[in-house]
């Protein structure tokens, strides 16, 4: 059987049948101005929030460069040794050419942008919208403060070429080990994982080796994903080292392709 006009409606991508379609168009609705709000709380308009906060945060970071994502606890004021701490690896970042990326918000994140805008480099801060007032540093050359975790996350990932991991609470472990899970199954390319404070991560690392690694919960070279020391020379060089490895390899990969497509060439043109 045949359905006629009044039985079907396309809107778009979808199709709407029977007692589904709606008593009104998708231009009506969107003209009309009365009615409830709730609609902007709905699931399909989060969607819509969720892309604008990709197409944001993508604009802002497309041109940074070389950049390094600092972490660190929002609690620990100004006059504690770790901030001092914080202060000096931003500034030494930017020293070294890179951009310092970090939650924007205070504590550690305010040390690490303050490092860096005094060393006369590019600063900057991604927020987050908190159930509690936290508004971007004072430190910050260029910020966006995102709703959604997940998306703020992603722009850490896609435009740092490190991380160096401060002293922090569950904000920052949340932040270390959802970076050091990607590497682990390969989902980014490798790069530096640098911890600053031995004291203060210490435990951690031995739990992993004498625990986790005991027990056969991680692979043998897993503990090497990360680093961990106290000299914030030692972090720019760390981060350093890696690149000029990551570049090497990168360039002896290009040169073998190269030249196995120059045989590959040779034999096709040999009768």
């Amino acid at each position: 059987m045949r359905e006629s006009e009044a039985d079907v409606r396309r809107a778009g991508p979808l199709t709407y049948r029977g007692k589904a379609v709606p008593d009104t168009t998708t231009d009506q609705r969107l003209l009309d101005q009365r009615g409830p709000a709730e609609w902007v709380h709905t699931d399909p308009w989060r969607v819509l929030r969720i892309q604008s906060e990709f197409v944001e945060g993508f604009g802002l970071l497309s041109e940074v460069g070389s950049a390094v994502s600092v972490f660190g606890s929002a609690r620990i004021k100004p006059g504690n040794p770790y901030y001092a701490l914080g202060e000096t690896i931003g500034g030494k970042l930017v020293e070294a050419g890179y951009t310092v990326i970090t939650g924007g918000g205070p504590g550690m994140m305010e040390a690490a942008n303050k490092g860096a805008k005094q060393a006369g480099g590019t600063s900057i801060g991604l927020g987050i919208e908190l159930p509690f007032e936290q508004s971007l540093n004072d430190y910050i050359d260029m910020g966006v403060t995102f709703r959604y975790f997940f998306v703020r996350k992603t722009m850490f990932v896609k435009y740092s070429q490190a991380f160096v991991v401060l002293p922090g609470g569950f904000g920052t472990l949340d932040e270390l080990f959802e970076a050091i899970t990607l590497v682990q199954t390969g989902k980014v390319t490798k790069f530096p994982v640098v911890l600053v404070g031995t004291e203060f991560w210490g435990g951690m690392f031995d739990w992993i080796r004498k625990t986790l690694l005991v027990e056969g919960l991680v692979s043998p070279n897993d503990p090497e994903l990360m680093y961990l020391t106290d000299d914030p020379d030692d972090v720019i060089e760390t981060i350093r080292k890696a690149h000029v490895d990551m570049a090497r390899r990168q360039f002896e990969a290009g040169r073998v392709e190269e030249e196995g497509e120059r045989i590959h060439d040779a034999e096709r043109a040999d009768p």
